[in-house]
């Protein structure tokens, strides 16, 4: 079995205040923090072959903690940066209903239909995620391969790696610090774990911040 390990990033204070992130450099806070030594954990047993980020503060923070015990140094992939919300970007989910409260139900109903208003699309997400993805594998023909990053790249990741299409980006649920693990070994990725927070206890929070 080879793995391909995806973590999500630590929280931070605007996904505990509902913001919408995107592009801006949100650094973890101090649960964020926990988390990640928790997924950590979590993650120790196993041997990874290379370890990659995107270049977000909240992101590398998650992947240098995981990094730590496997004395690997991290790799940035810009492409794997989190969408770009666009005029979203530092307004919280009720501000933005009220602004836009059509392109926002549209955004829940049917995301794959939505760009965001001077920002991306999901397939713009995909199609620069798929391109960080094979150059991962590329750079690394052998070994588990870690990849730290967002909820909009990952599910859209998950999308791809399973052959779904991107109108199912809200059928999976990816909390903060969560761990999602595909079986690579093979031509056809096996998903083995998807969104796992066991390792987080019930100390945590469990509120979904779902794309924000």
């Amino acid at each position: 079995m080879r793995l391909l390990v995806l973590v999500r990033h630590g929280q931070t204070d605007w996904n505990i205040e509902g913001r919408f992130q995107g592009r801006r450099d949100i650094p973890l806070n101090s649960r964020g923090v926990l988390q990640a030594e928790a997924a950590s954990g979590a993650l120790r047993s196993l041997r990874f072959g290379s370890i990659w980020s995107s270049p977000l503060a909240r992101a590398l923070q998650t992947a240098q903690t995981l990094a730590a015990p496997h004395e690997i140094e991290v790799s940035i992939q810009t492409d794997l940066t989190e969408i770009c919300h666009g005029e979203w970007e530092g307004l919280s989910n009720t501000v933005v209903a009220e602004i836009w409260p059509e392109i926002l139900a549209e955004w829940h109903a049917s995301p794959q239909t939505v760009t965001m208003p001077g920002g991306e699309s999901l397939e713009d997400v995909s199609a620069r995620s798929v391109r960080a993805i094979e150059r991962i594998f590329t750079a690394s023909p052998e070994g588990n391969i870690l990849v730290v990053a967002h909820d909009a790249v990952l599910k859209v990741l998950i999308c791809h790696l399973l052959d779904a299409p991107i109108s199912s980006f809200w059928r999976f649920r990816l909390e903060n610090g969560s761990i999602t693990m595909f079986d690579v070994e093979k031509s056809i990725p096996c998903l083995c774990v998807c969104g796992d927070t066991c390792h987080l206890g019930c100390g945590f929070d469990r509120t979904i911040q779902g794309g924000l």
